[in-house]
């Protein structure tokens, strides 16, 4: 069993901050990534916002570059996003995603976080 446990989120005016925090948790062998994916409006698709790989490699989305950062713990078990400046179309719902590979397995699946709202209006 693995639990990816979110933190953060809710309402905010435009050009505030805000704190997402993701903790992964259980039978867990190895973490080979964590970042959040973001789903706005009915019919938009779920995208990549940020990740953060073993390695420490960062992938941001062009559209959050300069205003979004990301970090993690030095187990990978725990990232943050700090999101700066938010503007009204980072509204949508934050997904945390992990790929984890479980007991004895070396296969990396993709975990899902329930999600959490971030609403940016005045």
């Amino acid at each position: 069993q693995v639990q990816l446990v979110e933190s953060g989120g809710g309402p905010v005016q435009p050009g505030g901050s805000l704190n997402l925090s993701c903790t992964a948790s259980g039978s867990i062998s190895s973490i080979t990534q964590m970042g959040w994916y973001r789903q706005g409006p009915p019919g938009k698709q779920r995208e990549l916002v940020a990740s953060i790989a073993r390695d420490g490699k960062v992938n941001l989305t062009d559209s959050v570059k300069g205003r979004f950062t990301i970090s993690r713990d030095a187990a990978l078990t725990t990232v943050h996003l700090r999101m700066n400046n938010l503007k009204p179309e980072d509204t949508a719902f934050y997904y945390c995603n992990a790929q984890i590979s479980v007991g004895s397995s070396e296969t990396a699946m993709d975990y899902w976080a329930r999600g959490t709202l971030v609403t940016v209006a005045s």
